[in-house]
């Protein structure tokens, strides 16, 4: 069942759960939930096709994902906003001036180089959404590594990538993720984006993994490491307790924000 009086976003957010959870969405029967008017679920879905997750069909739409896919860069900007921003401003605040920093792709790690505007940092980010973030900051010594960027992630990929990480040396790096399997696995739904996360891993004196709660228990295709292999994590309140408790106890340091 829908929340009722959420804002249009967690609106977005609750119709693609139910996308991917039931493989169709209603459109009287998400109007009468959300109490909203029929016109405005329209355009919600307009919108979710527009962004290639639905296919509109009379009455409503039908899901365009396959099973285990991500989604869209642009439709996961629109997934728990304010949790991403709390946890982007606590890995910020572990981060001291001066460090060498190294930033994965996703946008839990985009919302982290926004919290890291103005700060005097080396930064080397894996994505151009990042990289944009950083720009406009005087006080950011930008590095951007080579590869392929990967259509509408924008995420650097590929061998040159590869290089441009293994030539340095993170004082930290930040770290995001496509899920953690119910085993306590790192996973990512593109191999090209894991290897960036190995690589980053191996080149840092300390790694951050920072997601929200909804990650815990998603699966995708490739597995990147043990959770267990990180030295911090950060997450929200929605994470479960038992991960958590688990995280500790092999540990490492959690930050529930």
């Amino acid at each position: 069942m829908y929340a009722t009086g959420v804002d249009a976003t967690e609106r977005l957010s609750e119709l693609v759960g139910t996308l991917r959870r039931d493989g169709r969405i209603d459109v009287a029967a998400a109007a009468a939930e959300f109490g909203t008017a029929e016109l405005t679920i329209r355009r919600d879905l307009d919108l979710l096709v527009a962004r290639g997750v639905a296919r509109r069909v009379r009455g409503g739409a039908v899901n365009l994902l396959m099973r285990g896919e991500a989604l869209p860069f642009a439709m996961r900007e629109l997934e728990a906003v304010d949790s991403k921003r709390r946890i982007a401003a606590a890995v910020a605040a572990l981060i001291s001036d001066g460090e060498a920093v190294g930033l994965d792709s996703g946008t839990t790690v985009v919302e982290t180089a926004r919290a890291l505007t103005g700060r005097r940092l080396t930064v080397m980010p894996m994505s151009l959404h990042a990289a944009m973030a950083l720009a406009g900051s005087p006080s950011i010594r930008l590095m951007l590594p080579g590869g392929e960027t990967r259509a509408g992630e924008l995420a650097m990929v590929g061998p040159m990538a590869l290089a441009g990480i293994a030539a340095l040396r993170f004082d930290t790096v930040v770290l995001g993720c496509c899920g953690v399997s119910p085993e306590g696995q790192m996973m990512a739904h593109d191999l090209g984006d894991a290897a960036v996360k190995l690589a980053l891993l191996a080149s840092a004196r300390r790694s951050v993994l920072a997601l929200d709660g909804a990650k815990f228990g998603r699966a995708a295709l490739a597995v990147v490491c043990e959770l267990a292999a990180v030295d911090v994590v950060v997450t929200d309140g929605s994470a479960p307790d038992s991960a958590a408790a688990a995280l500790e106890a092999a540990g490492v340091e959690v930050h529930r924000v």
